[in-house]
């Protein structure tokens, strides 16, 4: 089967999972929430899957997120037993949280990004999903019109209002 074939055979079908769970962006749902505490709304790569923007080589990606395609984390899983063989939903159910695979991870993301997936993983553990949304919202909410934008270039991938000079 050609590549470009493959390709739009695996978009159209992680796009009828997601239809079929009524899961987008907007949704408040856990399954948008990755292993490692990446929440799927706020990413670019989602963000440009669920606003339909096309790909660009090098520049736009497409992610339908780690759990609607029925994957544990992208990152971490090949680094994680436990990940691997679906003993965690979340690493923060792990004795080893955070491990340093996880610590790594979040040491590029605060530092590239100003997110912390282990302040998110503690939040949704000891808060609980509907909070950690709410600070999600309150966070990255757009000003303009209060859909999320995106932690890796602050830009609101519906009205197009870019909130940071990182584009």
């Amino acid at each position: 089967m050609p590549q470009k074939h493959k390709t739009t055979k695996l978009r159209f079908l992680c796009f009828r999972v997601l239809v079929a769970k009524k899961i987008t962006m907007t949704n408040n749902d856990p399954v948008l929430i990755a292993p490692c505490g990446m929440d799927c709304r706020i990413c670019s790569s989602f963000l440009a899957f669920d606003h339909n923007i096309p790909k660009v080589r090098h520049k736009i990606s497409h992610c339908t997120g780690c759990r609607p395609r029925g994957k544990q984390c992208a990152w971490l899983i090949k680094r994680c037993d436990k990940l691997l063989e679906k003993k965690l939903e979340y690493c923060f159910e792990c004795e080893d949280f955070p491990c340093p695979n996880l610590s790594r991870l979040d040491k590029n993301y605060r530092k590239n990004y100003q997110m912390s997936m282990i302040e998110n993983l503690t939040q949704v553990r000891d808060q609980g999903f509907e909070r950690f949304f709410e600070n999600q919202k309150a966070k990255y909410g757009c000003p303009t019109c209060e859909s999320l934008t995106s932690v890796h270039s602050k830009k609101c991938f519906r009205c197009g209002e870019v909130h940071s000079w990182k584009d």
